[in-house]
């Protein structure tokens, strides 16, 4: 059996995407230990009793004046947004919208569903902002083909975006570069596929995030524009 130095000198030589998910894995597991079964932060508690399929979430969302995402059958209400949030959201979606007008890409925001399939759960976030590329179905209600997904960051949804959602998007096979927004500083950070997932942290309003997924380069003084941070 391997000591605890052994461990931690084991820990050390992983790379930063590595103990990225080693954290996100002692951080189940310890709730997994003690009991800890309640839903994830961002969601009000599940509205059935009974599992949903695919098709009867669906339906229901067609009709419900509240947004809810769906994990192996069950589904949760969405939380409200500030202000702070909805500009941040509106100045990147702008900001690509321009950048991808004339090309293959499309931006969606908050309302268009992300489908996808991880460890074997039926899964639908809404994401804040989404790009996809491919050919789409304009009377569709979700993407299954993600080139981008940012997320703009809150105390309860900050937890689920970057363990939870940044693992289980990894499974969409067009899925290239997740970005991170907090909104209550200058701080993005950027995941991306081409160097395994590897954390990249900005924190000066001065320079800008390099979007190599769709050959964009997003300066953090326009993601804040007219935002009051703090």
């Amino acid at each position: 059996m391997e000591t605890l130095q052994e461990i931690k000198q084991a820990i050390v030589r992983l790379t930063r995407a590595e103990q990225h998910d080693l954290e996100v894995w002692m951080g189940e597991f310890a709730e997994s230990k003690h009991g800890v079964s309640e839903p994830p932060p961002q969601y009000a508690a599940a509205q059935q009793l009974r599992y949903l399929s695919v098709e009867e979430y669906l339906e229901f969302e067609e009709t419900s004046t509240t947004k809810h995402e769906y994990i192996g059958g069950e589904r949760f209400a969405m939380t409200g947004a500030t202000m702070r949030h909805n500009v941040i959201c509106l100045n990147i979606a702008i900001a690509l919208q321009g950048h991808l007008r004339g090309g293959p890409c499309r931006t969606y925001i908050e309302a268009v569903k992300v489908r996808l399939k991880a460890q074997g759960d039926e899964i639908f976030y809404y994401p804040d902002i989404a790009v996809a590329c491919g050919p789409q179905d304009p009377k569709e209600v979700f993407l299954v083909d993600p080139k981008l997904i940012v997320e703009v960051l809150s105390p309860s949804t900050e937890r689920t975006d970057r363990r939870e959602k940044a693992r289980n998007y990894r499974e969409i096979p067009t899925f290239e570069e997740y970005l991170l927004i907090a909104q209550d500083k200058p701080e993005v950070t950027l995941y991306r596929r081409s160097q395994d997932w590897t954390p990249q942290v900005l924190t000066r309003s001065d320079v800008a995030v390099e979007l190599r997924s769709l050959t964009f380069t997003l300066p953090l003084d326009r993601i804040y524009d007219g935002v009051v941070l703090g």
